[in-house]
């Protein structure tokens, strides 16, 4: 079964070498035979990738233990959900699995666009499988999943494996590691298709009408990894935070926040021929950042509790990022005059002037991000000695930088195109301003002290009023014409513009995403250790250990505190926070026990028994973290909506909505 395996990804690499000069002198000959069969090699390689990730997950799931890969990540007594999660829970198999998505991605773009773009799809494709060919390379001769275990010169097995890493063992690190692998990847079809623009001097937007739902929904994927593997530190590490700056959580924001800003300069090439420059910038920087994240997570050039074991892959990828952006910038470069801006900025006050704020604003988060991230091994490079640098430096640059953006939210879209007049500026902001305003007073007098806070809730409101009113003011348009009832009113106003109403419920679900940060100002913690039926206090709560067990089963051995929760007397119910021992690993996790409400959530953590046998309670109140949740599922009903077409699809000639047009028009936002 091994050497199917390695064969299997040896035959992909051939082909996508072959896929990658097919491409090429295929265009160059105008050879059309030869182009199509290169498109075809696709198909063979994603078939190929399938029955190899097929054959690993088979070795994982039924336990071939003479597989080095399998008997360092699966083990007998590990359930089936995370035996399957183990394909990507380690080094070769994660590689292997980003392999098998690219070929899946690939095959879809040359089958949905097999008699489209005649003159761009070679390079297209071509971009594709160079990257493909980059991967394989790794799969088939450096870290390759396939490996036995050898003694001597025979192959031997181990009657049980180490299991996954218990962290690991979580359901939605089912969840989110191939969600963010969706993202990482997802992000190389706009770019193979903005370079393929550039190379053939495509007219008009064509790249970006192609891949829009492509980037939309890439950048779907991309935010659910990021959030549920902050939902998975906050269930599971027991330190109760859902974010802590780290390397490799940073390695995951840099492409989702340039692709953030892609996403919404694309409306000004789109309507008024500007940012093109930034908008190709903007897509390579994404997909490079994609593959600089994948490099941190498996050099071991960063410490990182979520990286993987330092490896020999790092100066592969080094030299890739060197050779693809040196090309790109050339590309980019030589082909300035095809990228010019087809219109001026013609005021600050303008919609214009928002989105390029907005993209700065994005792009000095971004750096600072990365300066920080990369700032220990730049010391270290420089004196000799690694400097770290931790999370209230990032939170310093990026709270200011975060309350600008959720205002951009807020006044973007309200603004006009062109340029605004201080009458139109006053109709669209005076009550929203004066509501937000209000509600920061009130806290100030209620006892709330903390700045950024109080500027937060206060931009939360302005933001959430603007997004609101605009519903408000069009489902009445359409009610008073049309009758019926308003929710029907806003169900219509949104399905004629679904691109920019859904916009604006992604909006919403970031204000709900910033007051959950917000309450981060707020926490309250408390780690003692007590006796059993020793009562603790913390806020409004009254703790009492009341009952210490223990038990195993095949995989670990557990126990955990009963707590019971008591507020002003009366009983809220009992939590049961949790420390598991796992036994082929050898290794202790914590379950924490998480008490939920949209106010606040009690979270408390056992860290085991002291030397005195006592037991030892983590407790930490943490307000308002159950709306970083709402604001995430808000986030996904909205980019939803936004994939769904419109109802009415309007055209604009550049600067304003001329008519209604065929299909393939754009819909405005």
């Amino acid at each position: 079964m091994e050497n199917l395996g390695a064969l299997a990804i040896l035959l992909a690499f051939c082909l996508s070498l072959y896929s990658v000069v097919g491409s090429l002198i295929g265009k160059w000959k105008k050879n059309l035979f030869l182009t199509i069969s290169a498109q075809r090699a696709v198909y063979s390689i994603w078939f190929l990738l399938t029955a190899a990730s097929s054959l690993l997950v088979y070795a994982l799931m039924t336990g071939d233990f003479r597989m080095a890969y399998v008997a360092a990540h699966s083990n007998h007594a590990m359930p089936a959900l995370y035996k399957f999660a183990a394909w990507w829970g380690g080094q070769e198999g994660s590689l292997l699995f980003w392999s098998w998505l690219l070929a899946t991605y690939s095959a879809i773009v040359v089958f949905t666009n097999r008699s489209k773009f005649r003159e761009m799809m070679p390079y297209v494709v071509s971009i594709l499988m160079a990257t493909q060919c980059f991967f394989l390379i790794l799969n088939a001769f450096v870290v390759s999943p396939f490996q036995v275990l050898a003694v001597g010169r025979g192959i031997t097995e181990v009657p049980d494996g180490n299991g996954l890493n218990p962290l690991l063992q979580y359901w939605s690190m089912a969840i989110h590691p191939p969600m963010l692998y969706l993202g990482y990847v997802g992000f190389i079809v706009p770019f193979a298709f903005a370079m393929g623009s550039l190379i053939t001097r495509q007219p008009g937007d064509s790249w970006i009408h192609t891949t829009r739902r492509w980037t939309l929904v890439t950048w779907l994927f991309q935010s659910c990894g990021i959030l549920v593997g902050a939902g998975w530190a906050y269930a599971v590490l027991g330190w109760g935070g859902y974010w802590g700056w780290d390397p490799v959580e940073n390695a995951s924001l840099l492409p989702w926040i340039t692709a953030t800003a892609f996403l919404h300069s694309v409306m000004m090439q789109e309507k008024k021929g500007m940012m093109k420059v930034w908008n190709m910038v903007l897509i390579s920087a994404t997909f490079f950042l994609c593959i600089f994240g994948t490099f941190l997570t498996r050099s071991g050039v960063v410490q990182s509790v979520h990286a993987f074991a330092q490896s020999p892959i790092g100066k592969y990828f080094v030299v890739y990022l060197t050779v693809g952006i040196a090309a790109t910038a050339y590309l980019i470069l030589d082909r300035l005059d095809y990228l010019k801006s087809e219109s001026r900025l013609e005021s600050v006050v303008s919609r214009e002037a928002s989105f390029l704020f907005n993209n700065l604003i994005l792009l000095a988060s971004c750096f600072a991000v990365l300066w920080g991230t990369m700032f220990p091994v730049i010391s270290e490079a420089v004196t000799g000695e690694q400097v770290s640098v931790d999370a209230p430096f990032y939170n310093r640059i990026n709270v200011p930088i975060g309350l600008f953006l959720i205002f951009l939210t807020g006044v973007g879209p309200l603004i006009a195109w062109r340029r605004s007049s201080l009458e139109s500026l006053k109709r669209a902001f005076m009550w929203p301003a004066i509501g937000g305003f209000a509600l920061m007073v009130a806290l100030f007098a209620a006892g709330v002290r903390h700045f950024y806070a109080l500027m937060s809730f206060g931009l939360c409101l302005f933001v959430a009023w603007t997004i609101v009113s605009e519903f408000w003011k069009g489902a009445n348009a359409i009610r008073a014409k049309s009758g019926g009832n308003l929710f029907g009113a806003m169900f219509e106003l949104t399905h004629r513009n679904t691109r920019r109403y859904g916009g604006y419920v992604v909006h919403m679900g970031m204000v709900f995403m910033f007051i959950g940060f917000t309450g981060a100002a707020f926490n309250k913690n408390l780690i003692t250790e007590t006796e059993l039926g020793g009562v603790l206090h913390i806020g409004k709560y009254e703790l009492k250990v009341s009952d210490l067990r223990d038990g195993e089963n095949q995989n670990y051995a557990w126990n955990h505190a009963v707590v019971e929760v008591r507020s002003g007397g009366k009983f809220l119910g009992s939590l049961e926070p949790e420390r598991r021992f796992y036994k082929s690993s050898g290794q202790s996790t914590s379950e924490v026990a998480i008490r939920r409400r949209l106010n606040e959530d009690l979270y408390l953590n056992y860290a085991g028994v002291n030397e005195n046998q006592k037991p030892v309670i983590q407790a930490y109140i943490f307000p308002l973290v159950s709306w970083i949740w709402i604001g995430f599922a808000t986030l996904i009903f909205g980019t939803a909506i936004c994939l769904v077409p419109s109802k009415i699809r309007l055209q604009y000639a550049r600067t304003e909505v001329v008519g209604m047009v065929g299909k393939h028009a754009p819909a405005e936002r």
